[in-house]
This record gives C-alpha cells, sequence and structure tokens, in this order.
C-alpha cells in the first residue's frame, strides 16, 4: 500500500527492518552503534573499510542515511546534526564555514544569484534567508503560497538559482503542488528544493515529483521522540552539486554524530505507525474543531473543506498527517491562556513526536511573523484521541 522498491519490498518493510542489516559478528537484529572517531589502518597502511574519521564518515550515521535513502526512493543522503543552526564567517564576500544542512544547500547559491521561497515557511529558514540577502548579497523573493500563480508569477523574466519549498507549509499548512513547482523551477533553470518535514516519506516522495533534493528537519517525524537534533538531505541525482553538498558537510565537521544517529535509526522503524496513528488522531481532531463555536476557523489539509486538500490528497498518499493549527475567537492574549490550561496537550515548541505538543506561534516566531495573533499551532501525537478532544473541550470552556 506504500509503494514498493526494487527489491520488491514496501517501503513500510524496509523501514521497520531499517533494511534488515543484521550485524555480521553477532547476528544482531538492531543496528549496533560505533561511537569510534578514528579508524586502524593495515600493515601496508590501507583502510580495510570506507571510514578513517567520523568528522567527515561514521558507520552508524551511514546506516541511518542508507535507510533515509531506500525511504526516499534515492541512491544516497546525507545526515547533519540540525536541520538550521548556522554560524558563518566571511571573507570578500565568499563563506569560509558554514554548519547546518540549509546552510550547505544554500551554499549553492552565489552572491548576486536569487532564491524564491514562500513568504510563510518555518521561520527558521526564512530568517536564514534574510541573513544571506543581508550579508552575501543574495535576492530573496518571497511569493504568496495561497495564489496558484504566486510561483510562476515570482519567476517570471527572472534568472533564479534556488526555488525552496515547503508543504505543507508551517504553520498555515498551505499546500503547494510539487510537480507543478518542479516543471517552473526547471523552466527557468532553477533547483528545486522541497522541504519535507511534516510529510516525510511515509506519505510524499518529492523526488518523484521532479524535486531536485529533499529536506527533512529529522528532529521531527522521522526521529519521532523528541529526543534528537538532526538534518536529512536526499539529492535526486549524484551529480557536481551533490558532491559540493558532501565537500561542505566535511569541511565544516556538521555530520551527525553516531548516537543521534542510531536513535534516527530506531526513529524511522516505527514512522508508518507514528504517521499513520497521528493522522487518524488529527483528522479526528480538526473536525471537531471546525464544529467548535469558539474556534473561528481550522487549517488541516485533511479536511475537505481546505483549499489545498485535492492537491494534498494527490502528493500525500497517506494521510495528512499530525499538524494542524486553529484560530480561535479571541486575541493572542486568549490564545496564549488556552495554550497554557492545556493538561494533556504540553505547551512546547517542535513537531513530530508521540507526545501532543501546542503553541502560541506568533510568540515564538519573532517580529517578522506573518502568523495570525490568534492562531495556535498543534502537533498532534499517539494519544489516546478522547484524552486529546477532551483536553480541548476543557481548555475552550474556560475562554
Amino acid at each position: 500500500m506504500d509503494g514498493n522498491q526494487p527489491s520488491g519490498r514496501a517501503r513500510s518493510t524496509l523501514a521497520a527492518q531499517a533494511l534488515r542489516i543484521i550485524d555480521a559478528h553477532s547476528g544482531a537484529v538492531v543496528p549496533g552503534i560505533e561511537p569510534s572517531t578514528t579508524f586502524a589502518r593495515g600493515p601496508d597502511y590501507e583502510l580495510p573499510g570506507a571510514f578513517t574519521y567520523s568528522r567527515q564518515e561514521n558507520p552508524t550515521t551511514a546506516k541511518a542515511e542508507q535507510v533515509l535513502a531506500a525511504l526516499e526512493g534515492a541512491e544516497d543522503a546525507l545526515l547533519f546534526n540540525s536541520g538550521l543552526a548556522a554560524a558563518a564567517a566571511h571573507e570578500l564576500g565568499t563563506p569560509l564555514a558554514t554548519i547546518a544542512l540549509a546552510a550547505a544547500v544554500f551554499e549553492l547559491v552565489r552572491p548576486g544569484q536569487r532564491i524564491v521561497a514562500p513568504q510563510v515557511m518555518y521561520h527558521g529558514g526564512l530568517d536564514w534567508m534574510r541573513r544571506l540577502q543581508e550579508t552575501r548579497g543574495i535576492e530573496l523573493a518571497l511569493f504568496d503560497q495561497t495564489d496558484p500563480q504566486g510561483l510562476e508569477n515570482a519567476l517570471a523574466g527572472k534568472r533564479t538559482a534556488l526555488v525552496w519549498i515547503e508543504t505543507p507549509v508551517n504553520p498555515t499548512w498551505d499546500v503547494i503542488d510539487i510537480a507543478q513547482a518542479a516543471e517552473l523551477a526547471h523552466a527557468g533553470g532553477a533547483t528545486l528544493a522541497v522541504d519535507c518535514t511534516v510529510c516525510p516519506p511515509c506519505t510524499t516522495n518529492a523526488l518523484e515529483l521532479g524535486a531536485d533534493l529533499v529536506f527533512h528537519s529529522a528532529t521531527k517525524y522521522l526521529g519521532g521522540h523528541s529526543d534528537l537534533t538532526a538534518g536529512g538531505l536526499v539529492p535526486a541525482a549524484l551529480d557536481a552539486r551533490w558532491e559540493e553538498i558532501k565537500l561542505v558537510r566535511k569541511l565544516t565537521g556538521s555530520i551527525l554524530s553516531p548516537f543521534d544517529a542510531w536513535l534516527l535509526l530506531r526513529g524511522m522503524r516505527t514512522l508508518f505507525l507514528r504517521y499513520e496513528r497521528a493522522s487518524e488522531t488529527a483528522l479526528k481532531i480538526a473536525r471537531y474543531l471546525a464544529g467548535h463555536a469558539k474556534v473561528e476557523r481550522v487549517l488541516y489539509p485533511g479536511l475537505e473543506s481546505h483549499p489545498g486538500h485535492e492537491i494534498a490528497k494527490k502528493q500525500m498518499k497517506h494521510g495528512f498527517g499530525g499538524m494542524l493549527s486553529f484560530l480561535i475567537r479571541g486575541d493572542a492574549a486568549a490564545a496564549r491562556k488556552l495554550a497554557a490550561s492545556m493538561q494533556v496537550f504540553i505547551p512546547a515548541t517542535s513537531l513530530g513526536g508521540v507526545e501532543s505538543l501546542i503553541e502560541h506561534r506568533k510568540s515564538v516566531e519573532g517580529p517578522h511573523s506573518l502568523v495570525a495573533p490568534n492562531l495556535l499551532r498543534v502537533s498532534v501525537g499517539i494519544e489516546d484521541v478522547d484524552d486529546l478532544i477532551g483536553d480541548l473541550e476543557q481548555a475552550l470552556e474556560r475562554l
């Protein structure tokens, strides 16, 4: 039901068994951790394997990369120590160091070139793009992701190096058509990078829809337990662009650590089940909230009333995910009060974990935020749906 691989096995099977990587010496079913930072050479100074130093590559990280690549239907993947955390030094406008997965992608964009991105998306990524605009002379054009012609208008008549999209966009969950974005980007000679953090490979495979690069904050659904920080990048082709990204990771030492890679391996093994449960529960919660007198609007692509529902149904094959937002009938203070009144939902930032979270997004995003002051973002976990709906009910009654 979730797409077959060349091996004949479904992606859910590959995930559950972590590609059936059985330890050759012990027969261990669960992949182990190799914490060594360095690897011995033989009598002729030859390397016995593919690893020299864990700042560049590590056996445990490589196993996690194999699983992620398989789930995306790709030949390779890279894991970084975060989805977005950056520090840059500059000399004559040339970056000397970047530490981040997103920075590795943006490293491909040179001074004077152009990035196109949605005006509403993960605020950390948008803040980083604004910084590039201010410090590196890169042009940034933001398009209205609610306008079906928005991306086309932003690209028209202007040479663009990188189109960065997120779908559904965080935290309004507007849906961008990946296949259409790929067609538009490629027609203008641009690279298309897709942030699939909230539509992981158990539901969407953006490479199959034309994306050149797929980005994941692996901290979220891929890890799934709120206990690791990681980022993943997957290419459509093993080309010069991919080799440059690999070089950036090598030079900056931003590889994911062995222990976090092991946690990520564990998380990906249950990805399909967790995502399915969160999707089912989120749809029930969205329908409940849509009928509540104290709720102004519910933003969830799984609702038939959502403007992007048909596109989401086309490119999210196995559930619409656990992320939704709702606008209460009240102001920012009332929204913060509701979040603080929850007894099952935890008022905290992040998403994709087994525990359900709620947050007042405007307070988190800062001065550039376009998010409505009465919007609350919800990450639905795997708890009992009646407990979650009951918690929302008691909190809404206090407004």
